[in-house]
């Protein structure tokens, strides 16, 4: 017998407060927002999504505000054409600015300031809704370009936030790896390996990521293949793996001080109100 598939996790930390957005995906039409205080470690649940919600075309505003994201319930004939770019008020999907797509290809989009944000537009979005406190900036975020889907938001929010990219090479099955890395202390660094694949394996999909901690004063290298999602939160490092979020400290000897936060296994889709109009 088959044992179940894992929700699957990605967070978004804002990078000014200790404000995060935990995405839990699973089944594969069921997504849900929920709001982490990274200095108490709570969890608070925002919204379900009957949908897809692409988790690496989306950012949170550095101040935890306002949460972007590109999302796609198959609905063609609604007025947000099936798949939009939504601005809401984080950890919640109501949207204060809305962009109708239509489509898949580019959507999303990457905050600049708590009040300024680039949308990832490619082929257009029709505006349906316009929060006017917040600004569209229509200036390029970065210096370098990766196309239009989830690489084009996502790679730009990881250097953006701190992490190297290191290399980009094929993987020998078709697809391409993109490693990053991020300088944990004297000792150790934290590698992201960023998969784009040509087919969807079991609990992952096309876009998908892998880890390894490295040590530099002696070249070991520790896989964490599990690691689905992983970063540092100040002094210590957290990540996601089988839906559960961990946190722990690398010293010399290595990661320690292992910490389940919170098992996302056992949730379940509600309808939910988000508490603002």
């Amino acid at each position: 017998m088959q044992r179940p598939i894992p929700p699957r996790i990605h967070v978004l930390l804002a990078r000014d407060t200790s404000v995060a957005v935990v995405i839990r995906r699973g089944p594969s039409r069921h997504t849900a927002l929920i709001g982490w205080d990274r200095k108490t470690d709570k969890f608070k649940i925002g919204q379900w999504l009957y949908g897809r919600i692409y988790e690496r075309r989306c950012d949170l505003s550095p101040n935890g505000k306002h949460l972007i994201y590109f999302a796609m319930n198959g609905r063609w004939d609604s007025a947000e054409k099936g798949a939009w770019t939504a601005i809401s008020r984080a950890p919640y999907l109501k949207a204060v600015s809305l962009f109708a797509k239509g489509d898949c290809w580019h959507g999303g989009g990457l905050f600049r300031t708590p009040t300024d944000y680039w949308l990832n537009d490619g082929l257009g979005h029709e505006l349906q809704k316009e929060d006017q406190s917040l600004q569209r900036s229509t200036e390029f975020p970065w210096h370098e370009q990766y196309g239009g889907e989830c690489p084009g938001v996502y790679y730009i929010r990881l250097q953006r936030d701190g992490w190297r990219l290191k290399y980009s090479a094929p993987d020998g099955k078709g697809g391409q790896m993109t490693v990053f890395e991020k300088r944990v202390n004297n000792h150790w660094t934290l590698r992201k390996r960023a998969h784009t694949s040509l087919g969807r394996l079991a609990g992952r999909g096309v876009y998908f990521d892998t880890h390894e901690l490295f040590n530099s004063r002696t070249e070991e290298v520790v896989p964490k293949l599990d690691w689905e999602w992983a970063e540092l939160d100040g002094a210590r490092l957290i990540w996601a793996a089988k839906g559960c979020l961990h946190s722990g400290r690398l010293d010399a000897k290595g990661l320690h001080g292992e910490k389940l936060l919170h098992d996302f296994s056992p949730m379940t889709f509600e309808a939910l109100t988000a508490p603002y109009q």
